[in-house]
């Protein structure tokens, strides 16, 4: 039976195999380089991460072990490539593989989100056929995916994966992007509140 315990990097190894096999199939398999790059993507991923050569092929050789990745030797190439199994393994439709990434790649979402986040795998054509691929990965054995509590303030439920734990906390290089974007938010902040204050002093000078 399949273990799905993946840790983050494996996560996020595998959902970019099933992203560019859907969306981008005359470039799949992926060469290591390719599969990097496509790790350390800044948009399309949540969270951003950092990720070097040898800690995505560390990712590869678990997935593997799991039967859910390969290495494929092309003709007329010396350069190993690379694809996922999972669908295979677990005999997965295009509607679920493509939910799975979208899950993999993005963390919990709503069908909404997942709709038209799958786009480039897959057109869904409303959300009933989101719904139906949820459930399905829901029902499978061992379950892919779980219905989430519905937050305060929050219309909509959201979903996530069961293929691991979330990877919420980042490491250091992951999160750096992060932080540097919190503190140009913080920076433009303080000018805006100096320059409020100073129109403010101006304002009240005028009445003194």
């Amino acid at each position: 039976m399949f273990d799905p315990l993946l840790n983050a990097t494996e996560q996020r190894v595998l959902g970019c195999l099933i992203e560019k096999q859907l969306s981008t199939p005359d470039y799949y398999p992926l060469t290591l380089n390719a599969l990097v790059n496509a790790s350390n993507q800044s948009t399309n991923r949540d969270p951003v991460m950092t990720l070097d050569e040898a800690t995505v092929m560390e990712a590869l050789n678990g997935l593997r072990e799991r039967k859910v990745a390969w290495f494929v030797d092309s003709a007329g190439s010396r350069v190993q490539k690379y694809e996922h199994r999972i669908a295979d393994e677990l005999g997965l439709s295009i509607q679920e593989t493509a939910v799975l990434a979208e899950l993999l790649l993005r963390g919990p979402q709503t069908p909404g989100e997942l709709r038209s986040r799958c786009t480039r795998m897959y057109a869904f054509q409303d959300l009933k056929e989101v719904e139906a691929a949820l459930d399905l990965l829901m029902e499978a054995d061992p379950p892919l995916v779980s219905r989430m509590q519905r937050q305060p303030g929050m219309k909509e439920t959201r979903f996530t994966h069961r293929l691991g734990e979330l990877a919420e906390q980042p490491s250091m290089p992951s999160a750096l992007p992060r932080n540097a974007q919190l503190e140009a938010e913080l920076s433009a902040l303080r000018e805006e509140f100096i320059q409020l204050r100073a129109e403010f002093e101006t304002f009240k000078k005028q009445f003194e």
